[in-house]
């Protein structure tokens, strides 16, 4: 008896159309002669077109006060010592250094005891993603890091920002622990993705190394609820470890990978 084989044009289109349901990548678009779909080819231009406004756009300081609520009544404002945008995408070095006025603000905020958690809100690449998730994480961050017993900073509001302007901001607050809630670079199939990078002790010079992400938070990613209470476990992590970054001990990695 032969078996005839599969028709792969008869299967294909099915399995592709799951796929596509499953990612917001470009999948099975189809084709209109040699090229794709005008449908898909607007869209690509759509997007493209959001992940430029991502990055130029400055971020709107004063909306994010007043949806920050109380919080951002009391929060320090602070800038890097890059001039401008267009400075700030030539020059990540100057990003990553906290402006002399800025320092001296927060010193002065800082008083004599220090505080456990310093949060930032960095605009990075994507004042959209700012816009959109950055207030309701830090509302839920606060509430859980008090219901934990851990005091925190006023909040700061950090302009033309890379993650690691955050290691200043920390010392500078005497914070154990930072929590950067940055605008990431924007791709073709979101240009809205919030991420949150956690440092303990963190200090001007601190490598990468030392920081633990947790990333893609956003409407059509990690929901701001889960991705605070993975923040929240990493703080404590962090405090009872006095680590962070690839040194810290993720108990809920190790439980799954089993013992030795």
């Amino acid at each position: 008896m032969t078996i005839e084989p599969e028709d792969p044009q008869a299967v294909a289109p099915t399995r592709l159309d799951e796929l596509r349901d499953r990612t917001e990548a470009r999948i099975s678009l189809g084709a209109a002669g040699s090229g794709i779909p005008t449908r898909a080819a607007l869209r690509f231009n759509l997007d493209h077109a959001r992940a430029r406004e991502a990055v130029w756009t400055g971020m709107d300081a004063a909306a994010l006060r007043t949806a920050l609520g109380p919080a951002g009544d009391s929060a320090i404002e602070v800038h890097s010592a890059a001039s401008d945008r267009a400075e700030y995408l030539r020059r990540p070095d100057l990003g990553r250094t906290l402006s002399a006025d800025s320092r001296a603000a927060l010193r002065a905020a800082a008083g004599k005891g220090g505080f456990d958690i310093a949060l930032v809100v960095a605009d990075g690449l994507s004042a959209t993603a700012v816009a959109l998730n950055a207030a309701p994480l830090a509302k839920v961050l606060g509430d859980k890091a008090a219901a934990a017993g851990w005091t925190v900073a006023p909040l700061v509001i950090a302009n033309q920002a890379r993650v690691a302007l955050g290691d200043w901001i920390c010392a500078e607050l005497k914070a154990r622990c930072v929590v950067v809630l940055v605008g990431e670079r924007p791709g073709l199939s979101a240009a809205d993705s919030l991420g949150a990078y956690v440092t303990f002790d963190a200090r001007p010079g601190t490598p990468d190394s030392a920081r633990n992400c947790v990333s893609n938070i956003r409407s059509g990613g990690l929901p701001v609820d889960a991705a605070a209470a993975q923040i929240v476990g990493l703080i404590a992590l962090m405090m009872a470890q006095k680590i962070s970054g690839v040194k810290l001990k993720r108990q809920d990695l190790l439980s799954e990978s089993g013992p030795g």
